[in-house]
């Protein structure tokens, strides 16, 4: 039985109690974090369990609250990247409470956010899926957690050759963040289910 199957059996037993489950998916970034739920999505379609999945990357603020804030970049990269409060009251605080929610999209060409109305009524599973999401605020609301293991090496190697030239900018913010929340959150040892990224390879 694979993770893809070890996953589902709980899923569906917790479906057929009319329960709506909140599916966290969790890795470091390039950890094939979307591939996985793009697969998982698919395969509960299949099976006509009603889904919708959730990217936090979709959500993040604008530049000006996350570059040049006076703090270290690995700080912006973990603690400002995101408005970690308004999204566990406004998105994972009312998936399972609300018909309807309104969530800013960020639009990266322009540096803005769009808003749109979700219609969340007869869905079964929601995917949330994104980096830190085990962080102390957010991992209440998840009924199960998955993480997805790679090495550093291999994550990097899937950057596009432009983006590995700014390695310094990986080694001050993102390389010391996945640090800090690998060492303090130790996700790996939290998660429901961990899936190694050779596992996710066809």
């Amino acid at each position: 039985m694979d993770a893809v199957d070890i996953l589902m059996t709980k899923i569906v037993s917790a479906v057929r109690q009319n329960k709506q489950i909140i599916l966290g998916i969790d890795g470091l970034s390039r950890s094939g974090k979307t591939t996985f739920v793009k697969k998982f999505a698919s395969v509960l379609s299949e099976k006509q369990i009603e889904n919708m999945v959730f990217h936090l990357d979709d959500h993040i603020v604008g530049r000006s609250k996350r570059y040049n804030t006076g703090h270290e970049e690995w700080q912006e990269y973990y603690f400002l990247q995101w408005d970690v409060e308004w999204l566990s009251k406004s998105l994972l605080g009312n998936l399972v409470h609300s018909n309807e929610i309104e969530l800013p999209f960020y639009d990266h060409k322009l540096d803005e956010h769009v808003y749109q109305k979700l219609q969340l009524n007869g869905k079964d599973v929601f995917i949330v899926e994104g980096v830190f999401l085990q962080r102390k605020e957010w991992r209440p609301y998840l009924d199960f957690t998955v993480f997805i293991d790679c090495p550093r090496d291999i994550r990097f190697a899937r950057e596009s050759y432009q983006t590995q030239q700014k390695i310094a900018r990986f080694r001050n913010r993102y390389w010391k963040a996945e640090g800090y929340y690998m060492e303090n959150l130790r996700p790996v040892e939290k998660a429901d289910l961990v899936i190694p990224y050779y596992e996710l390879i066809n």
